[in-house]
């Protein structure tokens, strides 16, 4: 196994991409890592580097680890490259990629991948010192001035860090593959404005990055839903298990099909709609309700600009809907809970809801769920005068 730290600078970048190409080429298989992470030597400690690696692994994305043991999923060479492969048949052909997003993460990755595929060098945007539209834009205007077709993936908060400050160079991608957490309706609307061009995506390590484009699965990717309705995939890309960890491969991955932690639904059109985790269903008094929808409503109030939903013990209802919204303006707080309860119900509308500065976030752009109930539970301990109604 072959440990590689990259930091998101453009050197580092270019050490992990070397190694990535070798072990698609039948070489060691890579762990890269993000020296940054202070569980980074705790969840390298945790994949056993000097033991054999599982049969047919080329790369191992690991969990961060602060959530819980670190977890390390095993991608071929083979489903690296299906996925890679069908993405550029779903984008209309392999183009220029800007990678804008940590390496070590299945998204970034795959951008060196489907580099890789296409011939090209990708743009490197440095992270080193974390994600600046001014670098994003530096780096895009190198990427667009080569031959296209253009593309780039983000997370949310990246593109919503972008049309904040103008969006001028995101606009010129011919294709953004948007993943990593929920697309807001908001933020969809703010890119439609802007002209840019986002492709929505579904998927995570064990597909080897997004494998459902805008609710449509990707050429040789099968969806179904399960048992209470969870998302199963099925298809090339899917990985081969978890790092020495026999009981939970054999737990997720069943028949040749992987049991995602979603909850999902088919539209009337055909597509799939994720409606959220399945531990993050919150039943509140008998009536479940997705958090992510939540959220959804929370985001449609003018004044939230970021928001985070969770289920915390209560005496009364079982579960209480509990929310952490992010604003730069003064929020009536009022205004806000009345605005879910006409778009959601009674059952939906948080009964607690605590304004920050920043979400905490994990990953590209996920919300810290752990860290959000610690911060609403703390302002319960305190007795905080806006924490509760």
């Amino acid at each position: 196994m072959r440990v590689i730290r990259s930091d998101g600078s453009v050197e580092s970048v270019a050490e992990l991409t070397r190694a990535v190409l070798d072990a698609l080429d039948g070489g060691p298989a890579v762990l890269p890592l993000d020296p940054r992470n202070p569980a980074a030597d705790s969840v390298r400690a945790a994949m056993r580097p000097d033991e054999p690696v599982e049969p047919g692994t080329a790369v191992i994305i690991t969990t961060s680890g602060s959530t819980g043991r670190p977890k390390g999923t095993l991608l071929s060479a083979r489903a690296l490259l299906a996925s890679a492969h069908a993405t550029h048949a779903r984008l209309g052909g392999p183009g220029r990629w800007l990678l804008a997003t940590p390496p070590g993460y299945i998204g970034g990755l795959q951008v060196l991948v489907r580099s890789h595929l296409a011939g090209t060098t990708p743009g490197v945007v440095d992270l080193s010192r974390g994600f600046r539209p001014e670098a994003f834009d530096e780096a895009a205007r190198e990427v667009l001035s080569s031959p296209g077709p253009h593309y780039t993936a983000l997370v949310p908060t990246q593109l919503s860090r972008l049309l904040d400050a103008g969006g001028a160079q995101v606009a010129r991608f011919d294709a953004i593959v948007l993943g990593g957490a929920a697309y807001p309706d908001e933020l969809r609307r703010r890119a439609e404005r802007a002209g840019v061009s986002v492709i929505p995506s579904y998927g995570m390590s064990e597909t080897a990055s997004g494998c459902v484009y805008d609710g449509d699965p990707l050429d040789g990717v099968r969806v179904r839903l399960g048992a209470d309705d969870r998302v199963e995939v099925s298809g090339p890309v899917l990985a081969h298990g978890y790092r020495l960890d026999p009981a939970a491969t054999a737990e997720a991955f069943v028949d040749g099909w992987f049991r995602t932690s979603d909850v999902g639904r088919w539209t009337d059109d055909g597509r799939l709609q994720v409606l959220g985790r399945l531990d993050d269903m919150i039943n509140t008094g008998g009536v479940k309700v997705p958090a992510r929808q939540v959220e959804d409503a929370l985001l449609r109030h003018p004044g939230v600009r970021a928001a985070g939903v969770v289920g915390l013990p209560d005496p009364e209802w079982g579960r209480r809907v509990a929310a952490v919204v992010a604003t730069t303006d003064e929020l009536d707080l009022d205004s806000v809970r009345d605005a879910v309860r006409a778009d959601l119900g009674a059952a939906a509308t948080p009964k607690q809801l605590l304004v920050v500065d920043e979400l905490p976030l994990i990953g590209p752009g996920k919300v810290d769920r752990s860290a959000l109930r610690r911060l609403l539970l703390g302002h319960v301990d305190h007795g905080t005068a806006d924490a509760e109604e």
